[in-house]
């Protein structure tokens, strides 16, 4: 299955199929309390290896999916990119949502943006995605920041379902960009 999954290349980044070797500081990255200050709570190795397991098995349903995301320079794992199936019911679903979790030493390098464009380029030019979603925790001003510099719009808010009332995460901001957006050069 590997040798179908798509290969997006940028100046900097190269996102790519899974490799076993990307489990280890992918674990690493999901303990740190600074990657994941805005979920509910830092994984397991276990969980995290559990999550690459669900990510594989997204694109042999979907034919897309979370990229390993390796710097070109050293060919150094620092995180994903990419794009996956709304997995909850919500008035915006169904939906494909643009995703993204680098670790702590590649933030504000603009490696985010980056990759995040050729992920809108992809859905857009080659899935034919007519609409992309963004979300995220209302106190997550970073990644907002990002879905704002990629021309995604703010639509709205909503109560994440799978976070249980009174959470500080559970009220999440909704970003979205369409393909009319894209090919009028308005997203990316």
């Amino acid at each position: 299955m590997q040798s179908a999954i798509a290969e997006l290349n940028t100046d900097r980044l190269r996102l790519r199929a899974w490799q076993e070797s990307d489990r280890e500081p992918f674990a690493v990255l999901n303990a740190d309390p600074g990657v994941m200050e805005h979920f509910p709570a830092c994984l397991s190795r276990a969980e995290s290896d559990d999550l690459v397991d669900r990510i594989e098995a997204h694109w042999q349903q979907w034919g897309f999916g979370l990229w390993a995301v390796e710097q070109k320079s050293d060919r150094a794992f620092i995180g994903f990119i990419g794009l996956k199936t709304v997995p909850f019911e919500a008035d915006f679903t169904p939906a494909v949502e643009i995703a993204w979790r680098l670790a702590q030493p590649y933030w504000g390098q603009g490696f985010a943006s980056e990759g995040a464009k050729a992920t809108l380029q992809f859905g857009f030019e080659q899935l034919q995605l007519d609409t992309i979603v963004s979300f995220t925790a209302v106190c997550n001003q970073r990644s907002q920041r990002l879905m704002q510099r990629l021309g995604l719009q703010q639509v709205g808010t909503f109560e994440h379902p799978a976070l249980p009332e009174g959470d500080r995460l559970r009220t999440h901001v909704l970003y979205r960009g369409d393909r009319q957006q894209w090919q009028a050069g308005l997203l990316g």
